[in-house]
């Protein structure tokens, strides 16, 4: 597994993808299986931006994301997509390795400022590679029990989260929620941070990964690095 930490680009949907695809390869290279992107990685995280223009609303089948079908593994990036109601969904769509769509997952609990510009999305979030299951929770998401809780009772072993937390106190609730959500539901948890500027915050870093007890396996800082790698001992099931 790897969780991708790094500055996104304001705006700009195609030098994020080349940011994304770039660290792509190098977990390729180091044997990664799946890899997860923070919230909005594809747009930054600009909620004003994203609900004024719509050339950054981007679609699974999209050809600026064709880099991301390309690399051999399993990508789970975040963006901003068409809702049924007309405005924008937080969706985290899932490339499995040979290119296709694995799964696509619209946020639910949207956040304070996001519900101005964002609909929220109705359940879903799991998907299967090599026989494991995989839960998804996009930030404010994971401060919601029952959205790990039922993925796991669908036979998820490891949760991924695509977040953005900030500096202050974010850091500290990060560290508190995710060992918490390894410990109630038994699966891994594999979180995926911003780092550096973040529309109106500044992300902190720490993109970790806990064992399902919620001890840590392996935890980055605020410097780096932009691709952390665990490894994790998941049970492969028929």
């Amino acid at each position: 597994m790897a969780a991708a930490q790094f500055e996104c680009v304001g705006g700009d949907v195609e030098a994020n993808v080349r940011l994304i695809a770039d660290l792509a390869v190098q977990a390729w290279e180091a044997g990664v299986a799946v890899m997860v992107c923070p919230e909005l990685s594809l747009t930054g995280y600009e909620p004003g931006l994203i609900g004024a223009d719509r050339t950054l609303w981007t679609e699974a089948e999209d050809t600026r994301l064709d880099p991301l079908r390309a690399t051999g593994i399993t990508i789970v990036v975040n963006g901003a997509a068409a809702g049924p109601g007309g405005r924008p969904q937080i969706v985290s769509t899932v490339y499995a390795p040979d290119g296709a769509v694995a799964a696509v997952y619209a946020k639910e609990h949207l956040y304070e400022n996001e519900r101005q510009v964002f609909e929220s999305g109705n359940g879903g979030g799991r998907f299967w590679l090599d026989g494991v299951g995989y839960s998804l929770g996009t930030c404010f998401d994971n401060h919601f029990p029952e959205v790990p809780a039922r993925n796991a009772a669908q036979g998820c072993q490891v949760h991924l989260a695509s977040s953005l937390y900030g500096t202050g106190g974010g850091r500290a609730e990060r560290a508190a929620l995710h060992p918490a959500i390894a410990e109630a539901t038994g699966m891994y948890v594999v979180l995926a941070n911003h780092v550096g500027p973040a529309g109106p915050w500044t992300g902190c870093g720490g993109s970790a990964a806990w064992a399902p007890d919620g001890a840590v396996v392996v935890e980055a800082d605020e410097s780096g690095p932009r691709l952390l790698v665990a490894e994790l001992e998941v049970e492969v099931r028929g």
